[in-house]
C-alpha cells in the first residue's frame, strides 16, 4: 500500500454546511485508509436491522436505498447519504451529511433540505475547477477524490466534475465510486488509499464499461464490494459472473449490511444488496 504524508491546515471553525466552491480547511488527523491494511480474518458481518436501530460498537451499517444512494451510519448515530437526490423514503429523517455527483440528475438535487448540516457536492463552483472536501465529524471523516465527466451530446468533457467519496469510520474505509466515467489514474488510486468496502456502479455503459469497472474493482482489492447502479438482474449477473473467479459472491435479499474491521472476510467478497427506500420499522 502507498504511504502518504498527512496534510496539515489550520482549523478555524467546527464543520458546517459545505456548498459549491467552498474548499474546507481542517486540522487533518492521520488517515487509517492511507496506511497499511489490517488483517481481516472473519466473515460474520451480516445483521438484519432497521435504520432506526442503534449501530453496535465498532460497527458501521450500510443500507442500499436506491440507484447509487446508500445510508452509512456510525455507532454514535452520525449518518451520511451518498448521491443524494432529495428523497430517501417516506420517513422523518435527515442525515448529518449528504454527498452528490452531477453527471446525471439522478445523483444530486439542487434543493437539498436546509436542515441537512453538511452538503458536499462532488464538483466545483466553476466548470472544471473540481473541489476538495475534508469533513471531520469526530467519529466519521469524509473526503473526496475528484474524477472527470466525459462529454455528452458533443459537449466538452468536464475535468474533475464528479468525485469518489471516502468515508472513514470505525477503522473502516468505505469508498463510493459515484458516477465514475474513467478508470482512476495511479495518483487517484494512491489518494484513495485502502478501501475496505467498495460501492461500485456496474451498469456497464452509463458509467465505466464493465471490463474497465472490473479492472478497477480488482485493483482496489476491497474486502467487500457492493454492486450499485445496475438496471436489472441481467446487468448485475454479468458483473457477478465476471467476478466469481477471484471473488466470493454472496447473494442476499436484504438491503442492509453491518460490518466491522475485525469481521471483514478473508477472501474479497461481492455482497449483493437489494435496494429499498427507508421505511419506519413495523
Amino acid at each position: 500500500m502507498v504511504r502518504l504524508a498527512v496534510l496539515l491546515a489550520a482549523l478555524a471553525t467546527t464543520p458546517v454546511l459545505v456548498q459549491e466552491g467552498a474548499a474546507q480547511e481542517a486540522q487533518r488527523k492521520p488517515s487509517h485508509c492511507l496506511s497499511i491494511a489490517q488483517s481481516a480474518p472473519g466473515l460474520d458481518y451480516v445483521q438484519k436491522a432497521s435504520f432506526r436501530d442503534p449501530v453496535p460498537q465498532d460497527r458501521v451499517r450500510l443500507q442500499y436505498i436506491a440507484h447509487a444512494s446508500f445510508l452509512i451510519q456510525a455507532h454514535s448515530g452520525t449518518s451520511a447519504v451518498t448521491d443524494f437526490t432529495g428523497f430517501i423514503g417516506n420517513v422523518d429523517f435527515l442525515p448529518d451529511v449528504v454527498t452528490m455527483n452531477h453527471a446525471h440528475e439522478t445523483h444530486w438535487t439542487p434543493f437539498p433540505d436546509p436542515g441537512i448540516p453538511n452538503v458536499l457536492p462532488g464538483w466545483g463552483e466553476e466548470h472544471g475547477a473540481g473541489i476538495d472536501h475534508y469533513l471531520d465529524l469526530g467519529d466519521m471523516v469524509i473526503r473526496n477524490v475528484s474524477t472527470d465527466i466525459r462529454s455528452r451530446y458533443g459537449a466538452p468533457a468536464e475535468p474533475e466534475g464528479n468525485s469518489i467519496f471516502v468515508f472513514e469510520t470505525a477503522g473502516l474505509c468505505i469508498g463510493h465510486l459515484g458516477h465514475l466515467h474513467h478508470m482512476p489514474t495511479d495518483e487517484q488510486f494512491a489518494a484513495l488509499g485502502r478501501v475496505d468496502v467498495l460501492l461500485a456502479p456496474v451498469d456497464g455503459g452509463y458509467t465505466l464499461p464493465l471490463p474497465r469497472m472490473i479492472e478497477t474493482v480488482k485493483r482496489l482489492r476491497s474486502s467487500i464490494v457492493i454492486p450499485m447502479h445496475w438496471f436489472g438482474d441481467g446487468t448485475l449477473q454479468a458483473f457477478l459472473a465476471a467476478m466469481e473467479e477471484e471473488f466470493a459472491v454472496v447473494r442476499t435479499e436484504d438491503s442492509a449490511l453491518t460490518v466491522s474491521l475485525d469481521t471483514l472476510p478473508g477472501q474479497p467478497t461481492v455482497m449483493v444488496l437489494r435496494p429499498g427506500w427507508l421505511r419506519e420499522p413495523d
